[in-house]
């Protein structure tokens, strides 16, 4: 079972964060996007076109089984992962810390560019972002042990803040 699960928003820096964490932690760092793309074939956004959003979710939430079951190693999860309320269902009865890297719009825009390798911000992506985050939001707060702000502070910063927040 993973130690430490990361949760949030697109550009919240839930891959360079864990990787850092783990690291430092001397753990393994999973990011289930990467599973689902090595696992697949196929690009994140080609699942999306080429399967639609409800293959990729069924894909989502097997991948999601399999990483809860990887011992101690620090878990990204996609930013829709814990969403549908079958993961949370997993989610909440995990015995790991789930942390919330809470971003604002204004951050993420700058680490995410909205680039088209991200299919539900395609269209308006800021507009898109903004409303995923309105919807998401509250599942991420209710699953989370602890919530860290990642504005203004460095991944050294953020692990660290991790670390504390996971003792």
């Amino acid at each position: 079972m993973p130690h430490i699960i990361l949760i949030g928003p697109p550009g919240a820096g839930k891959s360079t964060v864990g990787k850092a964490l783990a690291r430092h932690l001397k753990i393994a760092f999973v990011d289930s996007d990467v599973v689902i793309e090595e696992k697949s074939g196929m690009k994140i956004s080609d699942i999306f076109i080429t399967k639609g959003e409800e293959f990729f979710r069924d894909l989502e939430f097997d991948v999601l089984n399999e990483c809860l079951l990887i011992p101690d190693c620090v878990l990204s999860l996609g930013g829709g992962a814990p969403i549908a309320e079958r993961a949370q269902a997993l989610l909440v009865e995990v015995d790991a810390h789930l942390v919330f890297l809470d971003v604002s719009l204004a951050i993420a825009a700058a680490r995410v560019g909205f680039n088209r390798d991200r299919p539900l911000l395609l269209g308006n992506p800021r507009a898109q972002w903004q409303e995923l985050n309105e919807v998401r939001r509250p599942v991420y707060e209710r699953l989370a042990t602890a919530v860290i702000k990642v504005e203004g502070s460095s991944v050294k910063e953020l692990v660290a803040q991790i670390v504390e927040a996971t003792q």
